[in-house]
């Protein structure tokens, strides 16, 4: 290559391997490449060849100053915008591209190629495979750096540090919404949850004014208590059930639950072996067809799998609840057994992960394919990032509005059946979960692919805003969206554990491009941080760093976290047991008092009861035993002492500010086994 054999030499670069006998030959290309103004794109070099070309054609004794360096890029960039402008226009133009092919207006001996007649349609499918932004920031193989120094600014650590930063920060805050929806989750089981009637008196939100928003509130009340009512009979039934009932619903989980498992598998299969195919063939005519097959097939099998699943569950007969969870959680699998088994072939295709290649002894990588395999990388992510998006704009005004527009004007026995789209929202919310974890997968391979997604979820949302006011209905199962909402951050979770584990795979093992990127010296782009740290940390912080990463710090580390996790495990299960025993604290409360309640009831109703309301009278005495509740005064005793009143002015116990059970009094006191007390 150019740049190693200068910088081995010292002089102007040769071709390794180039005999003595071709020098002149080879000084003549260097003098027309210092001389010739040939743009650098066209050339048949590396990256960091054309970098050596265009320092060579700079004039010898002249420094550049920052603000000629800051002209000079601008005119660069102005004369590649402006002939980019041209293009368009040439190509915008009607019917010139096709006359020209047509009438062959080409001539023999001119040394114009054919690819200058641009066609509209050729730049446009390079912007949609990502081959027209190749040599740009939007890639890993157009970032430079020089050999690291002590004091200068690290662009390299940057680069690395900011994909595992942005990865650790999303970790974070998604163990921080789990933890927020796990805390409002009840943790006791079923017994303990919200009861009915607060349900029907509190649900509503009396700050509503208009009318539409009424309308959805009251939707909304209803399908929680549609859920809620759904949930009691399942329940009751699986409480009567025979043990022969409940051994023929457990064999009819585990044969669809089986065949589930083959279409993922068939599914994830087909994804394999389409990226092999596009891969190994991307040199023949049809190219330009295969370059988005594994996309293509991904999206076909997230498309057609949920609706298999949807129709194996719906041949059982099971209740709603239960339809709507196994199809979530197989539609989660697919997903992301999609995702890692595209993921994986890439590697096994570009880095020969699992094969033996001789093409990948020298290097590492198949250099033999993909000299830039990291720009592959990321050419392959950002048309699955554009291919999801452009599928989600076919489909609401190709699919969704035209199905809407043919069940209203048309009418019969099919178009009722065929009827509008359903909206599920656990299927658009676990698309976005997919397009997420796409989008930390390529982090390292294509840093502004952030910026694309960001573009695309903000059109998308109003793209499925209109989709589901204009265009379809409420689908008749329903799903609880509180419980939901733990879970989609689960499954948010195990996408960010499947972009982050071929990351560090890639960042401590793979050894990087020879030929584009940052890490191209480095056996490992880990390397770099190494490097940093002997050239710029004092011999002291080094000894702390290497102590850090020994055994002897970590396994006391290991011992003080396991001891930590014991205490908080055992801390709470006695929080746990203590809740437990308060909520039977206050069920037994409650039922006290209906019983008070019923008791004061019955001797008013009774014949001369002026007596027995009198609280030491022996008839009240008789007629209410002690309740030795834990955590209760006795009812019918007489509490703490008091001074002496007359009888017949005394205040029956269960009306008197004193009592446990009144709003005034400061309620009974708990006390817990350690002394605690509540």
């Amino acid at each position: 290559m150019l740049h190693q054999w200068s910088a081995q030499s010292g002089q102007t670069p040769r071709e390794p391997g180039h005999l003595p006998e071709s020098e002149d030959l080879w000084e003549q290309e260097m003098e027309w490449l210092r001389a010739s103004r040939e743009p650098l794109r066209s050339l048949p070099y590396a990256m960091m060849d054309k970098r050596l070309i265009r320092k060579m054609r700079e004039p010898e004794g002249m420094q550049m100053t920052r603000w000629q360096c800051w002209q000079q890029k601008q005119q660069t960039m102005g004369q590649r915008l402006g002939e980019v402008a041209r293009r368009l226009a040439w190509g915008f133009g009607l019917w010139k591209g096709a006359l020209y092919e047509i009438g062959a207006l080409q001539c023999p001996g001119s040394h114009q190629a054919q690819t200058y007649i641009p066609r509209f349609h050729n730049q446009l499918w390079n912007v949609l495979t990502g081959r027209a932004f190749n040599n740009t920031y939007l890639f890993y193989g157009a970032y430079w750096a020089g050999p690291e120094s002590s004091s200068a600014y690290s662009i390299r650590l940057a680069y690395l540090l900011c994909p595992l930063a942005c990865l650790l920060l999303c970790f974070c805050g998604i163990l921080r919404r789990m933890m927020k929806g796990f805390l409002r989750r009840p943790g006791l089981g079923q017994d303990y949850g919200v009861p009915l009637s607060a349900k029907v008196f509190s649900s509503w939100d009396f700050c509503i004014h208009l009318r539409d928003a009424a309308t959805i509130k009251k939707h909304e009340i209803s399908n929680e208590f549609k859920v809620y009512l759904e949930e009691c009979r399942r329940r009751q039934q699986v409480q009567q059930d025979t043990p022969t009932q409940r051994a023929c619903r457990l064999l009819s989980y585990l044969r669809v639950n089986l065949l589930n498992a083959c279409l993922v598998a068939g599914g994830i299969s087909a994804i394999f072996w389409a990226t092999k195919y596009s891969q190994d063939n991307k040199e023949e005519s049809l190219f330009v067809v295969l370059q988005y097959l594994p996309p293509g097939v991904i999206s076909l099998v997230n498309f057609l799998g949920p609706l298999l699943f949807m129709f194996l569950v719906q041949l059982e007969s099971y209740p709603p609840s239960i339809e709507v969870n196994l199809i979530l959680i197989w539609c989660v699998v697919l997903k992301l057994a999609s995702l890692g088994m595209f993921s994986f072939s890439l590697g096994q295709t570009m880095l020969c992960i699992g094969r033996n290649k001789t093409s990948c002894e020298t290097y590492g990588y198949n250099a033999c394919d993909y000299q830039c395999w990291e720009n592959s990388v990321g050419e392959e992510l950002y048309k699955l990032i554009i291919f999801n998006f452009l599928l989600t704009v076919a489909f609401a005004f190709l699919v969704t509005l035209p199905r809407r527009l043919l069940v209203e004007r048309f009418s019969g026995r099919f178009w009722t059946w065929l009827g509008r789209e359903e909206f599920l929202v656990p299927k658009n919310v676990l698309d976005i979960v997919a397009g997420q974890t796409v989008t930390w997968m390529g982090l390292f391979y294509c840093p502004l692919l952030p910026l694309f997604q960001s573009i695309f979820l903000f059109l998308t949302f109003y793209i499925k805003k209109y989709t589901l006011l204009r265009n379809c209905r409420t689908p008749p199962r329903l799903f609880r969206a509180s419980s939901s909402t733990f879970f989609f951050q689960l499954v948010l979770l195990l996408g960010l554990l499947l972009a982050a584990v071929p990351l560090g795979f890639v960042v401590s093992s793979t050894h990087s491009s020879w030929d584009c990127g940052l890490f191209t010296n480095y056996s490992a782009p880990w390397q770099v941080v190494q490097e940093l740290v002997a050239l710029r940390l004092p011999l002291s912080g080094q000894r702390a760093l290497q102590y850090l990463s020994s055994h002897a710090f970590g396994l006391p580390l290991l011992w003080l976290l396991s001891h930590i996790l014991t205490v908080c495990i055992a801390q709470s299960q006695a929080n746990a047991r203590a809740i437990h025993v308060l909520r039977k604290q206050l069920v037994w409360q409650v039922q006290e008092k209906w019983r008070l309640v019923e008791e004061l009831s019955r001797l008013l109703q009774e014949p001369g009861s002026s007596e027995s309301l009198i609280p030491d009278s022996p008839r009240f005495r008789a007629s209410h035993p002690r309740f030795s509740g834990p955590g209760f005064w006795s009812p019918g005793s007489p509490g703490p002492e008091s001074p002496a009143r007359d009888p017949s002015t005394r205040t029956p116990p269960w009306l008197s500010s004193s009592y446990p059970g009144s709003r005034d009094s400061p309620g009974p006191r708990f006390r817990f086994p350690s002394g605690t007390e509540l």
